[in-house]
């Protein structure tokens, strides 16, 4: 490239930032530990954690299994046609999660079986309360220990209130200042200075200035206590930021939201530019996941497709989103078609459902920003929109597989 994305001094503030937490090998070591379910099983019964994994443990039992309906339905699936990877959107949380569990084991044995979708999304802001009291990782325990979600996104919220030796750390060790506002006697929060929606600037999308290390700062120390390892990252800034500082952390990655506004091949092509200046010695990147936006055509996802395979960047997947909650986008807004055209086209994606397409009680954005309490107090409400989201998706999958296409669900549900 013409112009190089980061400065030397870019660099090292994010290098000294690494080596605060450790270090790149100690950071991959202790993400690793923290994934096993005997570490997190442990951990959590110390923080009051252990009947809820237990009862998860019984419900899980009774789950569906794919292979059962595929033998029931005779499936014989066409290697012409691309693969589909089922995602559902807003796991806020263990007691959410938890609910979900409980709807989902209630239904088998009906005739709307439940899958495990493979990967999971979150949109909890990591404050210390979800961090390290337990509940994102009872969340993770239950999603990817139990559930065999293959990933799970966390959601860094980088204007939530921090501790204020947080932010003096920060400056210490990266050299750069921060623009806060006290919130009270102890904590402190960035001011997001651009407030143009009723959720403040989407948790911090324009990430301004140097807060980019506030991000990284909570997506490290997320890692580090949970083993959380996958992170959503909606900020031009910040995705240069993660593809540089996950480069030799193999196990810390990172996928774009469509808030990125990626609706196009130019802004793709940004991305495959900004991936191959930071790609790791086996070609592949921090980035995981690119969402395409909601007003892409079919053609364009198969565009973006082809010129992912002919970039020669690795392990890269792309999503679109199938339904959205009713305050995202369009009213009726549904994409099975063209996923059935794009998939159909011999072309792999996820499908994700930020809604089952149909306007329930807290099936909308607003649940994404409720405080600790709030949610909590929701969880069953927000548990019953993931299950009929998770419905949803798996009576797409199975029409999928009807067509001829093979979708993939959780390791659970094989």
């Amino acid at each position: 490239m013409k112009f190089q994305l980061l400065s030397k001094t870019d660099m090292q503030a994010m290098d000294a930032l690494k080596n605060y937490h450790g270090g790149a090998a100690k950071i991959v070591e202790t993400i690793t530990e923290k994934r096993k379910y005997e570490t997190r099983k442990k951990i959590l019964k110390e923080k009051g954690y252990g009947d809820m994994l237990e009862d998860a443990e019984v419900l899980f039992r009774k789950f569906p299994k794919f292979p059962d309906f595929e033998k029931k339905l005779g499936a014989k699936y066409n290697n012409a046609f691309g693969i589909a990877t089922s995602q559902v959107s807003g796991w806020q949380g263990a007691k959410v999660t938890h609910k979900a569990m409980k709807l989902i084991s209630a239904a088998a044995g009906t005739d709307n079986p439940v899958f495990v979708p493979a990967e999971f999304i979150s949109v909890v802001a990591l404050t210390d309360q979800y961090v390290y009291s337990g509940d994102l990782m009872a969340t993770l325990a239950m999603s990817e220990n139990i559930m065999g979600a293959h990933k799970f996104c966390s959601t860094n919220l980088i204007g939530i209130p921090q501790p204020k030796a947080r932010f003096k750390y920060l400056t210490d060790v990266t050299g750069q200042k921060f623009d806060t506002a006290e919130v009270d006697a102890d904590s402190e929060a960035l001011i997001l200075k651009n407030q143009g929606t009723p959720f403040g600037n989407f948790g911090g999308i324009e990430v301004a200035n140097n807060n980019h290390l506030v991000y990284l700062d909570g997506v490290t120390r997320t890692a580090l206590e949970t083993g959380g390892d996958f992170f959503l990252n909606p900020s031009w800034s910040s995705i240069v930021a993660a593809c540089y500082y996950g480069r030799d952390i193999p196990n810390l990655t990172f996928k774009i939201s469509m808030l990125l506004s990626t609706q196009g091949t130019i802004a793709f092509r940004m991305l495959l530019n900004i991936m191959s200046e930071y790609l790791r010695d086996d070609k592949t990147s921090p980035l995981y996941e690119i969402n395409i936006g909601n007003g892409a055509t079919p053609e364009t996802f198969i565009q973006c497709a082809k010129e992912l395979k002919e970039s020669g960047i690795k392990g890269v997947s792309l999503a679109a989103h199938i339904r959205i909650n009713p305050d995202l986008g369009i009213a009726g807004f549904n994409w099975t078609d063209n996923a059935f055209k794009v998939l159909e086209s011999g072309t792999d994606m996820t499908f994700k459902y930020e809604s089952d397409g149909t306007a329930r009680d807290m099936d909308t954005m607003a649940a994404y920003f409720l405080s600790d309490e709030d949610r909590v107090a929701a969880s069953e409400k927000i548990g019953e929109v993931i299950y009929y989201k998770a419905l949803r998706a798996s009576k797409d999958g199975l029409e999928m597989m009807r067509r001829g296409i093979k979708p993939i669900f959780g390791h659970g549900s094989y």
